[in-house]
């Protein structure tokens, strides 16, 4: 009888879900298009010929388009193999107006004279003297990506989301101005409690309070006019992209960033969202591993900016940005002692240039000693592991740390499928046993290092919206590094044995979880 009430009262909170209506509103969306191509296939030979000739002609643009190869090889398999389902979700999950308009805003914001006039290249200078090749990776962000190197910035690097908790509290208490907050993933508990209660207080007390949460990343954590109580509450708020149960690319698209930004001279990112899980008041999935950095000093002013031109897209505002009234010295009220180099970026989905990517390319290419790296998922595309192959065959230490729990079993096994040729090329590979890592970070040489939010997939290099700290001779470097060293005492390292006694089974879902891996 308990058996049936437990069912019975799971059942029900189910049918009262919003993700239950979503996920029978894209069911039934995906029945009515195949169905009505089916008949009109079936009743019509004219029908069917057009459909075989764009599938075609659909796969020869794919082929042509300047995107991944791996793209390519799924799109043009699952077309080809399936061809009016294919077909139909190729259309449906192309480029969208609602992505071009998006797209045209950042431009505009980027192309901003005002912006520029604060973009300054004395850092990039001082790099290039110091160290050329070094250099030449900042000189990439700085003109892919708009965003200065900087110096006269301290960091402080935390381990795990326990200890960054009191001291983001710390900070947000000591606001006096404003505060912006851009989180993927926002959840009733402790830690959003403590934090919204500070943030209620400062904005009665006339600090400027903007907050930016996803529509996806909070469906389940959030109700749906949560943005409307925060209002009430005197924050500004905004949702990212609010998830529809409509079939179209922009869905794909998440603010999958971390960004907490106090009175311009202080920010923090990392991998820990605002929920009880990262920072261990939870447990999901054993001990959760997380990292994170503090800055503070003229670096900030990239954070700063990140958030405010998001601010301006979703607000679809018109007005121009007052880039003076939030520069770090403005409010800052002493003199920062920083070491080294330290520039913010952002990545974006709205072009074709993969930023992420390319910067965590140039780390292992330029890695003469060792490259360290932490991620949670593991689906890496042809360019990122024929770099690791060969620097690990060129005799650099390539080491590489995944979960030993997961949270997604089935991207886990995906994860597991590239081992192989990692191991077999000299990279070392640990999973963490203690639960879950979330962190993502690279660390390399001593010298260089990038915390932020971007994992080793495809929907992170590809489809979100990503932020991280490329660090060169900061402080912080050798912390990262020692963090790494010390938390392979938790980890098992991953035989090459492991890979090769996994079942046929087990090896054929994986093969063909590789084919449709840019598709997860």
């Amino acid at each position: 009888m308990n058996k049936i009430r437990t069912y019975f009262y799971k059942f029900i909170k189910l049918f009262f879900n919003r993700i239950f209506y979503i996920g029978v509103a894209f069911i039934l969306q995906f029945l009515w298009i195949l169905m009505t191509v089916r008949i009109l296939r079936l009743n019509s030979r004219y029908t069917s010929l057009i459909i075989n000739v764009l599938t075609i002609v659909v796969v020869l643009i794919i082929v042509n388009h300047d995107i991944n190869p791996s793209y390519k090889l799924t799109w043009s398999v699952l077309i080809l193999g399936i061809p009016v389902f294919g077909l139909v979700i190729y259309l449906l999950f192309g480029r969208s107006r609602i992505a071009k308009k998006m797209e045209k805003q950042f431009s505009d914001l980027q192309n901003d004279p005002g912006f520029w006039r604060h973009i300054s290249e004395d850092g990039l200078k001082q790099l290039k003297k110091l160290n050329p090749d070094v250099g030449k990776q900042a000189h990439y962000i700085q003109k892919v990506a708009g965003y200065p190197v900087h110096q006269n910035t301290s960091a402080e690097y935390f381990q795990v989301g326990d200890e960054l908790f009191p001291r983001l509290l710390a900070e947000l208490e000591a606001a006096e101005h404003f505060i912006f907050i851009e989180y993927f993933i926002i959840n009733n508990g402790v830690m959003w409690h403590e934090i919204l209660n500070i943030l209620e207080r400062k904005a009665a007390d006339g600090v400027d309070v903007q907050l930016i949460y996803d529509g996806f990343g909070c469906l389940t954590t959030l109700s749906n006019k949560y943005c409307n109580e925060l209002r009430a509450k005197g924050i500004k708020c905004e949702v990212f992209n609010p998830f529809r149960p409509i079939l179209n690319v922009i869905q794909n698209n998440r603010d999958h960033r971390k960004l907490c930004i106090i009175d311009g001279h202080t920010g923090f990112t990392g991998g820990i969202n605002l929920a009880d899980e990262y920072i261990n008041r939870k447990r999901r999935f054993g001990h959760w591993k997380d990292t994170a950095i503090m800055l503070k000093g003229d670096a900030v002013w990239n954070m700063t900016v990140m958030f405010l031109h998001m601010w301006h897209v979703v607000t679809n505002s018109k007005d121009s940005i007052q880039y003076e009234l939030y520069r770090p010295e403005k409010y800052l009220k002493t003199k920062i002692d920083g070491s080294g180099f330290v520039q913010p970026f952002c990545d974006s989905p709205l072009d074709e240039e993969i930023v992420g990517e390319n910067v965590y390319l140039n780390i292992i290419h330029n890695a003469q000693k060792y490259v360290y790296i932490c991620t949670p998922y593991l689906i890496i595309d042809n360019e990122i592991m024929t770099s690791l192959c060969l620097a690990a065959k060129n005799g650099i230490d390539v080491r590489i740390m995944t979960p030993g729990i997961p949270d997604k079993k089935i991207v886990f096994l995906l994860s597991q499928s590239y081992y192989r040729t990692l191991l077999e090329a000299g990279v070392k590979i640990y999973e963490y046993q203690p639960g879950f890592l979330h962190a993502k970070s690279f660390v390399s040489d001593d010298d260089i290092a990038v915390v932020g939010t971007i994992n080793l997939d495809y929907r992170s290099l590809y489809l979100h919206f990503e932020d991280g700290v490329w660090m060169y001779k900061n402080k912080i470097v050798e912390d990262i590094r020692d963090d790494f060293e010390h938390t392979l005492y938790s980890c098992k390292e991953v035989p090459l044995s492991f890979c090769r006694n996994r079942s046929i089974f087990v090896r054929i879902i994986q093969n063909v979880m590789r084919l449709i891996a840019p598709l997860l």
